[in-house]
């Protein structure tokens, strides 16, 4: 009679459960077959010479060679086969971006056309996105945007610019809601004069520009009773082309602004000096 122990139970238990696992091993999948099948190369997309395209719902043809004209270009990129792209149910390749102006950029690479006047912001703009510098050099050699490199030129010149704008809209903003008014209207003072100031009874000063001590330029300083001041600056621009910027800036945001002199600061600073600085009235409407 064989008796089998618990002892024994135990071993054939632990042999049964090796094979069984060594068993199944053999037809185990791999731990991350997700990780293996990555690791395939994928092969590369192959285009027609003749290519589709749909631009977020515009539709163009165009050869290959036109696409790739320039190398360094996200077209060029897109359709070298290293990326997939996607195609639509009429097999044209998608590319999600608005199409309006993409006929444009597809001039510029077939033939070197640029674009009319009135739209060369916008295909600056489809350009950079595009990353397509021959066309954003020859764009920038042209107006209007030849003429905004000179704008912002001088506007670099301008301590806080772009700040002083924003506290523009908003102080406008917050004056309008509080009143529940359709418009509201803000004092600005812009002037180009370090120490804009007039000495009434000393008319034998023919400039505002005279050299001081220190210690006297601390008598003259002072900052106009407004909401927002503009300056000083060095150029040969002046305020009321400085006024033209802050105008057509809050006026290309979609803010409609009139402006008017209404005065000077005409505050005393010190024995006969004023200060002279204009004052303009903003008024901002919000519909």
């Amino acid at each position: 009679m064989v008796v089998v122990t618990g002892q024994g139970q135990a071993s054939a238990a632990a042999d049964d459960a090796m094979s069984s696992s060594e068993g199944d091993d053999e037809f185990q999948e791999p731990a991350t077959p997700t990780a293996s099948r990555a690791a395939l190369p994928l092969l590369p997309q192959q285009f027609p010479e003749v290519v589709p395209l749909n631009v977020g719902g515009a539709l163009f043809t165009t050869r290959l060679s036109t696409l790739r004209r320039y190398e360094d270009t996200m077209l060029a990129a897109m359709f070298s086969g290293r990326h997939y792209i996607p195609t639509d149910a009429q097999g044209r390749y998608f590319i999600d971006r608005d199409g309006t102006y993409f006929g444009d950029i597809l001039n510029f690479l077939r033939s070197g056309d640029l674009p009319p006047r009135e739209r060369v912001r916008s295909v600056y703009k489809e350009a950079q996105y595009y990353s397509i510098g021959p066309l954003l050099d020859n764009l920038e050699d042209i107006q209007p945007l030849k003429g905004e490199k000179v704008r912002q030129a001088f506007l670099g010149l301008m301590p806080y610019y772009k700040e002083h704008l924003e506290r523009i809209v908003e102080i406008a903003k917050l004056r309008a809601m509080q009143r529940k008014a359709r418009f509201a209207k803000l004092k600005v003072c812009v002037f180009k004069e370090e120490m804009p100031i007039t000495p009434y009874e000393c008319p034998h000063f023919n400039s505002l520009r005279f050299e001081r001590s220190d210690g006297d330029a601390k008598l003259f300083e002072h900052h106009c009773e407004v909401d927002v001041s503009f300056g000083p600056w060095e150029a040969v621009a002046d305020v009321y082309d400085l006024l033209h910027c802050i105008v057509s800036d809050l006026r290309a945001r979609g803010i409609a602004v009139e402006h008017q002199c209404i005065g000077v600061c005409d505050k005393h600073l010190v024995n006969h000096y004023y200060c002279k600085r204009p004052i303009y009235e903003f008024k901002i409407t919000w519909w």
